[in-house]
C-alpha cells in the first residue's frame, strides 16, 4: 500500500539516527536511488516506511506527523558541546534514559509496596555549601572513606566497592554500553558520561559502560552529588571537567574532594613527590584512579595546566589502546549494567507472583523463561 509522507519527517528520521542515505540503504535493503527519491517524494510503501522506522530507531506514528516533532530529553540536559547545548540527542541516549526512568518506576512502586521509606539525604545540600562540607556529608552516607579504601588492593577494586556502598544506601547503580543488549547500538561517550535520576525513595545513577573504567569512578562521584543536590541531568564531563554550568561546577568540586580529599593530599605531598612515580603513589594510597589524582593534582595547583593536559591525553591513550574486552559471564554482567539491588528485587518479587513474568522479561532485557531462571539461581532465590 502506497502513502506519502513528509520528506523532511523522512530526512530528519535519517539524520537523527546519525545514517548516511548509502548506510539507510544497506539497512533497508533498497537502492541509494529509492532512499533518495523517497527523501524528495515522501512516497513509499507502507512496508518500507516500517523499515525505516526500524532501521532509524524511530516511532512509526512519527513518520506521519506534518513536521519533524521536537524531541527533548525528558531529565535536565548538562550537556555542552564546543560551548552549546547539543541540538539534538540521539535515539541511543533517549532510549537508555527511558528504560531507566521505566526500571527506577518498577522499584519505587516495589518500594511503596513493601513499606520502604523516604531517603532523607536526597535533595539534602542546597549548592551553596563548601566542597569540603558538602563531601563530608555524603560520606557521613555512603562512607568512601580510609576504611573503604583499606579493603582495596587495587583502584578497580574500590570502584566496585564505591558502587556497592552507593546502592547499600538505595541507590541503583546501572552501568552499560550499548541499548539494551543490542551491540550494533553502543552509546557515545562524547554525547554523555552518564545521568542522574532523582526520587525520594529510588533514585539511579547511570554510567555510560562505553567509557574507560577511569573515567567512571568519577562520573559516579559526579552523579551522586547530583542526587544529594535534588536534580535530575545528563552530564558529559571532559577531562573531569564540566562545562560552565553553575550546577555541574558544583558537582565536580565536591566529587574530586570525595575521592580525594584536599587536606590529605596537600599533607601527602611532600612525600610522594619524593617518589620516583608520585602519580602511582598516590593513586595507590587512595585507590582511585590516574584521571582523579590528575584532577586533584591541578585543583591543588601541584601540578600545571599543561602537564595535567599532556598526562590526562597520556592515560586515555592507554586505554584507547587497550579496550576493554568483550564478553564475560552474561548474569554477572546482567547485574552489573542493571544493579544488584534492582536485578535482585525483580527476580524476587517475580517468583513471588506479585510481577509478571513478562513484565520481568521485559524489564531485565531477557526472552526465555530459562534465562531468567538461571539468573534466580546466580542470585541464590531459587535452588
Amino acid at each position: 500500500m502506497k502513502i506519502s509522507l513528509q520528506p523532511e519527517l523522512l530526512r530528519w528520521a535519517r539524520q537523527r539516527a546519525d545514517l548516511s542515505p548509502e548506510q539507510l540503504r544497506e539497512k533497508v535493503g533498497v537502492t541509494l536511488e529509492r532512499v533518495t527519491s523517497w527523501e524528495q517524494s515522501g512516497e513509499l510503501t507502507l512496508s518500507q516506511a516500517e523499515r525505516v522506522a526500524r532501521s532509524t530507531y524511530t516511532p512509526l506514528g512519527y513518520l506521519f506527523l506534518p513536521n519533524p516533532p521536537d524531541v527533548s530529553l525528558p531529565i535536565a540536559d548538562f550537556r555542552t558541546v564546543a560551548g552549546r547545548t547539543p541540538n539534538r540527542p540521539s535515539p541511543e541516549l533517549l532510549d537508555v534514559i527511558y528504560s531507566a526512568l521505566q526500571r527506577q518506576a518498577w522499584y519505587r512502586d516495589y518500594l511503596l509496596a513493601t513499606g520502604a521509606e523516604a531517603l532523607d539525604f536526597i535533595g539534602s545540600l542546597s549548592g551553596a555549601e563548601s566542597p569540603v562540607d558538602a563531601a563530608t556529608r555524603i560520606r557521613s552516607v555512603i562512607h568512601w572513606d580510609s576504611a573503604l579504601r583499606s579493603q582495596s588492593s587495587r583502584w578497580e577494586d574500590a570502584l566496585a566497592l564505591q558502587i556497592e556502598s552507593v546502592e547499600e544506601a538505595g541507590v541503583l547503580v546501572m552501568r552499560r554500553g550499548v541499548v539494551g543488549n543490542n551491540t550494533h547500538r553502543k552509546l557515545s561517550v562524547a554525547e554523555f558520561r552518564g545521568f542522574a535520576l532523582c526520587d525520594e525513595y529510588a533514585p539511579a545513577v547511570f554510567l555510560n559502560g562505553k567509557d574507560w573504567k577511569a573515567a567512571q569512578m568519577f562520573t559516579l562521584a559526579h552523579e551522586v552529588v547530583h542526587l544529594w543536590l535534588g536534580e535530575s541531568g545528563v552530564s558529559n564531563l571532559r577531562a573531569t571537567y564540566a562545562p560552565d554550568i553553575r550546577t555541574e561546577r558544583f558537582c565536580n568540586a565536591v566529587a574530586a574532594e570525595l575521592l580525594v580529599p584536599g587536606e590529605e593530599l596537600t599533607q601527602l605531598w611532600p612525600t610522594a613527590r619524593a617518589d620516583a612515580e608520585p602519580i602511582s603513589f598516590l593513586r595507590r594510597h587512595f585507590k582511585v584512579s590516574t584521571p582523579v589524582i590528575l584532577r586533584r593534582l591541578r585543583d591543588s595547583n601541584l601540578m600545571s595546566q599543561e602537564r595535567f593536559e599532556e598526562e590526562y591525553a597520556q592515560a586515555q591513550e592507554q586505554f584507547v589502546a587497550s579496550p576493554a574486552k568483550d564478553g564475560g559471564n552474561f548474569y554477572l554482567t546482567l547485574r552489573s549494567s542493571l544493579g544488584k539491588r534492582f536485578v535482585t528485587a525483580l527476580v524476587e518479587s517475580t517468583l513471588e507472583g506479585r510481577t509478571l513474568y513478562r513484565d520481568a522479561f521485559q524489564l531485565l532485557g531477557v526472552r526465555k523463561p530459562e534465562t531468567f531462571q538461571r539468573l534466580a539461581q546466580r542470585l541464590g532465590a531459587i535452588p
